[in-house]
């Protein structure tokens, strides 16, 4: 995104070669930016609607921990930004993966909101993601409730006081399948239902 919050790219890094001087025609394999490619392709070789939402999960662990999808500088189990944060919000640990430059300045059930959609978003079955739509509704709420927040706490300040605070949440992960059961059940190629809250 520009300074204005404005996207600069919208593909997440997906693209085909284009024919290069000699080559007879442009090549039909997908590329993908390391870090940002659904793992569900590697073993079907087929993008959907569901990968775009695999990597817009990616996009959300950016923003809320500051850090690269994908850095060999870190140490080995930190590599992948995926990989490395799954553990800490399936524990109820998000405070260990938010940006530290802005750890305390957002409002706890929203940021809750917004790290159980990126969860939602990374799963590695397409059948578990959400939907762009849900995804969408999602964000907005916590947008409001950040925003409501943000309206009370600087009447609060006013009063000589802040008053952001922690929520503890358990995080509801939906049962694994197999790859057969996601090729032959029609229910697991449905949209995942709405997890409880």
């Amino acid at each position: 995104m520009d300074q204005s919050m404005s996207a600069k790219v919208a593909d997440f890094g997906f693209s085909k070669y284009a024919p290069q001087e000699g080559d007879s025609a442009a090549s039909l394999e997908v590329r993908g930016t390391a870090g940002y490619l659904d793992p569900e392709y590697y073993s079907t070789q087929h993008l959907t609607a569901k990968s775009d939402v695999f990597s817009f999960g990616v996009v959300l662990l950016e923003i809320i921990s500051g850090r690269e999808p994908l850095n060999v500088q870190r140490p080995r189990h930190e590599w992948s930004l995926v990989e490395w944060a799954k553990p800490y919000i399936r524990n109820s640990r998000i405070d260990e993966i938010v940006d530290p430059n802005i750890k305390g300045a957002y409002h706890a059930e929203a940021m809750w909101r917004v790290v159980e959609v990126a969860l939602h978003c990374i799963e590695t079955f397409s059948a578990y993601r959400p939907s762009m739509i849900d995804i969408v509704r999602e964000l907005e709420d916590a947008l409001i409730i950040e925003n409501n927040a943000s309206e009370y706490l600087k009447s609060m300040d006013s009063l000589g006081g802040s008053y952001r605070f922690s929520i503890e949440r358990t995080i509801v992960i939906p049962p694994t399948p197999t790859p057969t059961e996601t090729e032959t059940s029609p229910i697991l190629s449905q949209p995942a239902p709405p997890q409880p809250r």
